[in-house]
């Protein structure tokens, strides 16, 4: 699978050497703000000088409506900037598939998204990593089976992240809970990011947890949803529609073994 990556920042960088380790992906070039080692390679300022991977583009040089054409791809993985996307545009008119991981976009820069996803398979998660979405779905299901439970959600990371984190408001919300009054944030030192659902109940205590180690864990929800797009007609999907369908097929395959 040929990549492309838009970002290559403190999370793009791990995101990069996550595609550079996988042998059933090429990353093919890496689009950043910055000239800096401009037509270089990735994979040597990571130190893979023996694979060379992710040739460096600037971010006006996608600007040029040819270059997908001419710098194709099967996926486009963006960790860059809530405006990027627009820089991406032509890449839609070629059937490049489009996954997206910018933790906040405001409503225009989604309905950017769902126009290109007429033409091509666009995926946008605020957090994906592929245990914070298996917590989001498993919290779903355990909240139907426990409806009565108390519910609380804490959030952890590092000293200096300002608000609530976005994963957390998106907990609280597809489990219909206040966000004011049910999210207890942590902030301390340089953790990476750890989300806990607490469920209640008079007997027991049930938790769901989820901590990002290292920022490479984002490299391997981006490659996971990547692979999930592949032979996917048009169309707008999220990784909280690729777990449920894992498990849906999880349990069918269940069913057929008894």
């Amino acid at each position: 699978m040929k990549v492309g990556l838009f970002g290559f920042g403190r999370t793009g960088r791990q995101v990069a050497e996550e595609i550079i380790s996988d042998p059933a992906c090429n990353l093919t070039w890496v689009v950043r703000q910055s000239q800096e080692t401009h037509h270089e390679y990735a994979s040597d300022f990571l130190g893979y000088p023996h694979n060379r991977q992710g040739y460096f583009f600037c971010v006006d040089e996608v600007k040029d409506p040819d270059f997908f054409r001419n710098n194709p791809v099967d996926v486009i993985i963006d960790f860059s900037s809530t405006q990027a996307l627009y820089e991406y545009a032509h890449a839609a008119d070629e059937g490049i598939h489009i996954v997206s991981a910018i933790s906040h976009y405001e409503s225009a820069e989604i309905d950017f998204l769902k126009k290109m996803a007429e033409k091509t398979a666009v995926l946008y998660s605020a957090n994906i990593t592929l245990g914070i979405n298996f917590l989001l779905v498993a919290s779903q299901i355990l909240q139907q089976i426990v409806p009565n439970a108390d519910i609380e959600i804490i959030e952890e990371h590092f000293r200096l992240k300002k608000g609530k984190s976005g994963s957390a408001l998106k907990i609280a919300e597809k489990l219909g809970l206040d966000p004011v009054n049910h999210i207890n944030s942590i902030r301390v030192g340089g953790i990476v990011g750890k989300h806990e659902v607490v469920f209640g109940l008079p007997n027991q205590t049930i938790r769901i947890a989820h901590e990002a180690i290292n920022r490479r864990a984002f490299g391997a929800g981006a490659l996971f949803a990547a692979r999930s797009l592949k032979g996917k007609p048009a169309g707008f999907y999220t990784m909280e529609q690729l777990m449920r369908a894992a498990f849906i097929e999880k349990i069918a395959v269940s069913d057929i073994l008894v």
